[in-house]
């Protein structure tokens, strides 16, 4: 017999609230482990929501093939695919109450690393695990805030299996008093390839190219250094030099996650799905008129349109998989959005989804977004493992929620810094890159991660 997962309660907490309001709601809530802050910057018509979810009735996490259940002192580990048990404990739950506030009011939250294609495809594990960090990791929230960006509200919304539950953590919400946190140092940097390791890893790809093997692969190198201070108020540094809609904060006591993603992987509304790849990437200009010059130039280079039409096609096979026939279709093709630093060509890919789908039939045929592993996708993901020294993790995986009610939002984790506690400082991994293609220039290739990384850079070179 399910458990029947209830709406316990929903307040409105406040109207007219701003993103800086939120975000003293989301610190307090970042103390907590584990939690999930989802927090949406910029006029973009994604970035409509904003997010925060903690208080876990129950865990699902896993390594490879290995599974752990966890709720209150109860644990159980097995074997299984991650995604099938993860998509087992949400059918355990039966719902009795509409969504009466969008886009989430109950499910799980959490990320899927990018080695967990490992469980998904048979694919060779040559690059090194140095971060020993579960492939998934989602919790089942009882408590969560929502701030709709564009009417203002903010409410709280309590959820759990038990009718009589007492869920008292909004007054300590309420009664906390935010502390920030100041004085930070960053030392110890250092990368896993030298810059003429990385063109040659570039050289490689387009031999591989040449002879055949792919059309296009997404080349990563991985920075890492020391970090002392406080990584909240490091990501929302980040979020007030350059908003995006996809920023994500994860604790999880001894490691956290930091995403500023502005790409969306999978979005699922009334039965409908969405991807949003980005390709082609050009910086900011220096005055108006630079600025369009080179907007220009990304909207008329044929390398980029190429490059992001590779990745549309690839997508568009992929939905394919479980999309009804015919509704495949590209609502937008090569749309320029900006950031603070950057310039971004983007399509939108749309689709009906077949009845009956679970979130696990849905990530199996999708998982790993197509922009950031190349085309086709098998052999681009075994020549990234082939070159890049070490395991990507959650960068270039997948963050968000994956709700009760069929609506499921989930970025893809590029700019993304993983961080692991010692003992006296958090060890910070930083990944940046970029698709490679037969007319890519090494040298450029290299210099557009540097730019891709320079909002992280730059800040914590000022602190």
């Amino acid at each position: 017999m399910k458990d029947l997962w209830n709406l316990h309660s929903i307040k409105l907490i406040e109207q007219n609230v701003s993103d800086e309001r939120f975000i003293e709601y989301a610190r307090v809530i970042s103390r907590h482990s584990p939690s999930l802050i989802l927090l949406s910057g910029s006029d973009h018509d994604s970035a409509l929501y904003s997010i925060t979810c903690w208080n876990p009735w129950c865990v699902v996490s896993a390594k490879g093939l290995f599974c752990r259940f966890h709720q209150g002192s109860f644990c159980k580990v097995f074997k299984g695919n991650p995604l099938d048990e993860l998509c087992r404990v949400m059918d355990s739950f039966s719902i009795n109450y509409p969504m009466e506030i969008p886009p989430f009011i109950g499910g799980a939250v959490g990320y899927i690393a990018y080695e967990l294609k490992n469980t998904i495809e048979r694919l060779p594990q040559q690059a090194k695990d140095d971060l020993f960090l579960p492939d998934l990791f989602f919790f089942f929230p009882q408590e969560i805030i929502l701030h709709h960006r564009k009417t203002g509200e903010l409410f709280y919304v309590a959820v759990g299996p038990c009718k009589d539950r007492s869920i008292g953590g909004f007054t300590e919400i309420e009664k906390m008093d935010p502390e920030v946190s100041h004085g930070n140092n960053v030392y110890n940097w250092r990368s896993n390839f030298s810059r003429s390791e990385y063109i040659k890893a570039i050289e490689r790809i387009i031999n591989y190219i040449r002879d055949g093997h792919v059309y296009q692969v997404n080349l990563s190198q991985r920075y890492s250094f020391n970090f002392e201070g406080d990584l909240f108020e490091l990501w929302v540094r980040l979020f007030r030099r350059n908003p995006a809609p996809f920023y994500a904060f994860f604790n999880n006591g001894s490691y956290k996650i930091l995403s500023t993603s502005m790409e969306r992987f999978l979005f699922i509304k009334d039965g409908v799905i969405e991807t949003r790849p980005i390709k082609g990437t050009r910086p900011r200009g220096k005055s108006p008129a630079e600025d369009l010059d080179l907007v220009n130039d990304l909207l008329s280079n044929p390398k980029d349109g190429a490059e992001l039409s590779m990745i549309v096609d690839l997508l568009r096979n992929d939905l394919g998989k479980i999309c009804q026939p015919g509704s495949v279709h590209v609502a937008e093709h090569k749309r320029i959005e900006s950031y603070q630093n950057v310039h971004h060509l983007i399509s939108i890919v749309r689709g009906r989804l077949q009845e009956a789908l679970s979130y696990s039939d849905i990530l199996k045929a999708t998982f790993p977004g197509g922009s950031i592993t190349g085309c086709p996708k098998i052999r681009a993901m075994e020549i990234i493992d082939e070159l890049e020294p070490n395991v990507r993790h959650v960068y270039t995986g997948s963050i968000g929620y994956l709700g009760f009610h069929g609506n499921m939002d989930v970025n893809i984790a590029i700019r993304t810094m993983i961080t692991l506690k010692e003992t006296d400082s958090w060890r910070c991994f930083l990944s940046v890159g970029g698709g490679i293609v037969y007319d890519s220039d090494p040298e450029l290739e290299y210099e557009e991660t540097l730019h891709k990384g320079r909002t992280f850079f730059e800040l914590l070179q000022g602190l």
